[in-house]
């Protein structure tokens, strides 16, 4: 009996020192779970950040690429309008060659008009109207005198018609220069405008090309900034959970140095009850534990380490059994979380919530409301993600509620 008690008296001596160290330990690591924390926010902060100005440089690299696809497309039409400015240069420069021709023919048809008027107007500048009468008057007889007239008349006749001829001759030639030349003209500026305007499209395509390439550039630059960022998320997130784990075990044996302190100065059994769980949240399972498909596509199973309720945004989230709040803010995927311990290593996290109503080191009991449902983080829509960890290890929380 006086062993008993003196064990007891060292307890009851002791256990308040083991507490207030215990205390202070975890006090000591809440502490960096709290700087932890920070440093995510500060992180995810800057990660959103740059994932905006990642979102913003690909836009600009779309508009810039769809504005260099339509100035080589209007390049294109270009090209095609001059290749149909050459055909119908071609064409016009065969009409150009038969019209020359048909211009040689005509001067040439104008020269022999010139020359046949010339010689009869010099053989009746040299013989005079005088010419004709004494052809008539030197006639035989009355049928040479017929003749003689008929041939005066076809001779007049002829030389009108060569008056004729030559007149319109000249005008068909000046109408074929005048039609020549103002067909190569309209060709001719036709021909430099759409040149001019490839040239131009040349120019503008070629500033668009290199605002793509600066684009794309910069586009890629933030793209390695948001990927460094995200290792970083990850390392901090990593880093967190290590204190998450480290806090929970700490609780663990703090919960069990008590238990045992209890033990042996109340005759109490050392081992632990198992832990009961009340639901959280009512509504239907929409994702059970375990492997599932990836609610974010691409055709991948995924391991789900809980449950996801349906609920309502803002939705009362409860406690699921009374402890220790060990964890309360941004929690990378799981959006806005709180982490309960509830000793014997058991701790429930509660994700995705639109609020959080409880701090890091709050007393909670079974039922009071931590949280509101949300869809924060990685989710699909509004729902609670409930997940049991023993040890520091996801299982299945339905076989600990009742």
């Amino acid at each position: 009996m006086r062993r008993v008690f003196a064990a007891a008296l060292a307890v009851a001596l002791l256990a308040p020192l083991t507490a207030g160290a215990a205390t202070r330990h975890a006090s000591s690591i809440e502490q960096r779970i709290r700087e932890q924390q920070r440093h995510m926010r500060d992180v995810q902060q800057r990660l959103h950040d740059k994932r905006g100005e990642l979102q913003q440089a690909q836009v600009k690299v779309r508009d810039l690429q769809s504005q260099l696809s339509q100035t080589r497309g209007a390049i294109d039409t270009t090209r095609v309008r001059l290749r149909n400015l050459e055909g119908k240069t071609r064409g016009v420069e065969a009409r150009l060659a038969w019209n020359q021709r048909q211009l040689d023919a005509a001067e040439s048809s104008l020269n022999l008009h010139r020359q046949a008027l010339a010689r009869r107007l010099a053989s009746m500048y040299e013989n005079g109207d005088l010419g004709y009468l004494d052809v008539l008057l030197g006639a035989t007889s009355f049928s040479d005198f017929v003749e003689r007239w008929e041939n005066l008349r076809l001779i007049v006749r002829a030389n009108q018609q060569t008056v004729r001829d030559r007149q319109a001759a000249e005008a068909r030639v000046a109408s074929l220069r005048h039609d020549l030349e103002q067909t190569a003209s309209q060709l001719a500026d036709a021909r430099a405008q759409q040149e001019q305007a490839q040239r131009q499209l040349g120019a503008l395509a070629d500033e668009r090309a290199q605002l793509v390439a600066l684009a794309q550039n910069q586009r890629n630059h933030v793209a390695g900034q948001v990927a460094d960022l995200e290792g970083l998320s990850a390392q901090e997130e990593a880093a967190l959970e290590r204190l998450i784990v480290e806090r929970q075990r700490e609780e663990a044996e703090r919960l069990e140095r008590e238990r045992r302190a209890r033990a042996i100065a109340g005759g109490e059994s050392p081992a632990g009850a198992p832990i009961s769980l009340s639901w959280p949240l009512s509504g239907p399972i929409t994702s059970p534990f375990g492997l599932r498909n990836n609610p974010f596509g691409g055709g991948r199973m995924d391991f789900h380490p809980g449950i996801d309720i349906a609920a309502p945004t803002g939705a009362t989230i409860a406690a699921a059994a009374g402890g220790h709040v060990i964890y309360a803010g941004w929690y990378g995927g799981y959006g806005n979380a709180v982490i309960i311990d509830h000793g014997s290593s058991i701790a429930t996290l509660y994700g995705h919530c639109s609020q959080i109503f409880v701090t890091v080191g709050q007393e909670v009991q079974r039922g009071q409301a931590i949280a509101a449902v949300g869809s924060t983080g990685m989710a699909t829509g509004p729902h609670l993600h409930f997940e049991v960890r023993v040890n520091g290890k996801p299982t299945d929380p339905t076989a600990l509620l009742h």
